[in-house]
């Protein structure tokens, strides 16, 4: 039996696919807005939502994105009446399990209501196995949804032995998660073989990957066994594979297909059993449109393709990274563990991290550091940047208080003033920022700094909408 939520302002289609979702014996539960059906997700453990696109205080397909990653990870099936190809491939980029009419049969809502529920069943069972069972994270640290669902998708490529790409901006832990890949497949006994392609001389790049043998050139006094080969039966990691060289993409591409190649100075072809695993911080079908990174290459790396969130985006994470790391700085330097100060972790919490976990890991070296036998770390231990930037954003213009006129013995109390001039600063705030936006909730999001749950929860407490 699961748990179901329906997020839809028509009552006749609540009722309606509560009946269908109860012939099959799961509970429903039914939301009239995406305010109360953001706040419902927060509250309540649900397996599938099924969303509307058209509603009251905005498009359902702007908050899919949240709905997703709510404390349970719920899959969505979106079900509209008002269906589009552009809002499809909206649904399915953001993450939507499936996408139907609402002329839909009974038939096909409840297959595919069957099928999210089966994919949801064995990724519950992975993640399961990869947080229990014998498989060690080594570095991966944190619960967050967004890293849940990366860990999910570590675990099906594991399972097989294709392709794997992985992204993510600088110091997301790509290399932490292609040893992982490694680490739990069936290669784990063999090698697990480092490439780093923006390290490769031009002039010996051929000789570092597939080796040479004795007097293939003037300094080659000894033969050498190359990258590719040293990778036989295990894993090859080509690290930032987006800066290898044009010229060399056609070569590793026929490699990558047959899985044997030449040495340089050899006379016969040799074989390599290698799992491939690709990391990037670039936009590869970017560079693919510029013509400077081959499309069939870019098709093969990428049949599992992992993209690891910034630190910002899994900001939960912060506390258990920060204490980790700072445990782990302590351990290496036979220090005793030093303990944070609340002003300390918040802010830590609050620093945007463009660097992401390397810059965190560099700021607590640093802050150990700078401590040295004090015991508790304090912001003033932090970098001087860090503390200055934190600071900035918490600094509020605070509205200018007007007197209100009349005798002082009819003056509000202070905290109903107080509450009366906040409502109109935070109501006068909103309608500056709809306007300012024209009613983008991903904007509007960006510039309050507001998840969009509380945006919707504000605006409906003024009677506002994104659209107004």
């Amino acid at each position: 039996m699961a748990n179901l939520l329906i997020i839809d302002d028509e009552q006749l289609m609540c009722r309606s696919m509560s009946l269908v979702a109860q012939q099959q014996e799961h509970q429903t539960t039914c939301a009239a807005t995406l305010a109360d059906g953001l706040a419902k997700n927060q509250e309540q453990q649900f397996d599938v939502i099924f969303l509307d696109v058209n509603m009251p205080d905005g498009n359902g397909l702007n908050c899919i994105h949240e709905l997703a990653n709510g404390p349970t990870a719920p899959e969505i099936i979106i079900i509209t009446g008002h269906s589009d190809p552009a809002g499809a491939e909206l649904a399915i980029t953001s993450g939507a399990w499936d996408y139907l009419e609402k002329g839909a049969s009974v038939k096909e809502i409840t297959l595919s209501l069957q099928r999210a529920l089966q994919y949801r069943a064995q990724k519950l069972t992975g993640q399961e196995q990869l947080n229990h069972g014998d498989f060690s994270r080594e570095g991966i640290i944190g619960s967050s949804p967004r890293l849940q669902a990366c860990l999910g998708q570590l675990t099906q490529a594991a399972l097989s032995d294709a392709g794997v790409l992985i992204t993510g901006n600088t110091g997301t832990g790509k290399e932490l998660f292609a040893r992982a890949v490694h680490r739990i497949s069936a290669r784990h006994g063999q090698k697990f073989v480092v490439v780093d392609c923006a390290a490769l001389p031009d002039s010996l790049i051929e000789g570092t990957l597939f080796g040479h043998e004795k007097g293939a050139f003037t300094s080659a006094d000894q033969s050498r066994v190359g990258l590719v080969a040293q990778a036989h039966n295990g894993t090859l990691f080509l690290d930032e594979v987006g800066e290898m060289p044009l010229s060399l993409q056609k070569v590793f591409l026929r490699v990558l297909q047959e899985h044997r190649f030449r040495p340089l100075g050899g006379s016969r072809e040799q074989e390599s059993n290698f799992r491939l695993v690709a990391a990037t911080n670039r936009d590869l079908e970017q560079m693919v449109q510029e013509g400077i990174f081959r499309a069939d290459l870019l098709f093969r790396l990428s049949t599992f393709v992992i993209r690891l969130p910034g630190l910002a985006e899994r900001a939960d994470d912060i506390p258990l990274l920060a204490r980790h790391h700072a445990d782990r700085i302590c351990t290496h330097y036979g220090i005793a563990p030093k303990d944070f100060s609340p002003e300390f972790a918040r802010m830590l919490s609050l620093y945007r991290w463009p660097g992401n976990i390397r810059e965190l890991v560099n700021t607590l070296e640093r802050s150990i550091a700078v401590a040295r036998n004090e015991a508790v770390l304090f912001p003033k231990h932090l970098p001087i940047q860090i503390r200055i930037e934190v600071t900035q954003q918490n600094i509020r213009k605070e509205p200018v208080a007007v007197m209100p006129p009349g005798t002082p013995a009819s003056l509000p109390q202070l905290h109903e003033y107080r509450e009366t001039v906040y409502l109109q600063a935070e109501e006068q705030y909103l309608r500056h920022l709809l306007q300012l936006t024209d009613g983008s909730v991903a904007e509007s999001c960006r510039i309050s700094g507001l998840s969009t749950s509380r945006l919707y929860a504000v605006l409906k407490k003024h009677n506002l909408s994104p659209r107004h």
